[in-house]
């Protein structure tokens, strides 16, 4: 059975003149960095007890998104992927990822320990 979506609600009009009225996507617009409010942490669940540096709280589009975690990346010359709106980099980098967001200007904090 495929859901819509798009349709948030409504089932069923009584209404023969109704018409629904869908929301337009929008393309979210990347904030500048001073504006993003990044959040970095260590996460290990689900993982194998593998560790993983988490970004997240990044405002904009996913080809920016997919751009600076690819940049992380090979900074810390390790792997990783971008997401669910996330940048995961395998290994803990927590340190040098903050100052590398640092210096291009993020608002950069540490979660957890």
């Amino acid at each position: 059975m495929k859901k819509n979506k798009n349709i948030s609600g409504i089932m069923f009009s009584t209404d023969p003149n109704f018409e629904y009225q869908f929301e337009d996507n929008e393309v979210q617009e990347t904030l500048p960095p001073n504006q993003q409010n990044l959040r970095v942490q260590l996460d290990k669940k689900q993982r194998g007890g593998k560790a993983v540096t988490l970004v997240t709280g990044f405002i904009g589009t996913d080809t920016d998104l997919q751009d600076l975690g690819k940049m992380l990346k090979s900074k810390c010359g390790v792997g990783g992927t971008v997401k669910d709106g996330e940048i995961l980099v395998q290994g803990d980098f927590r340190e040098k990822i903050m100052e590398i967001l640092q210096k291009l200007n993020y608002k950069v904090k540490k979660i957890g320990g």
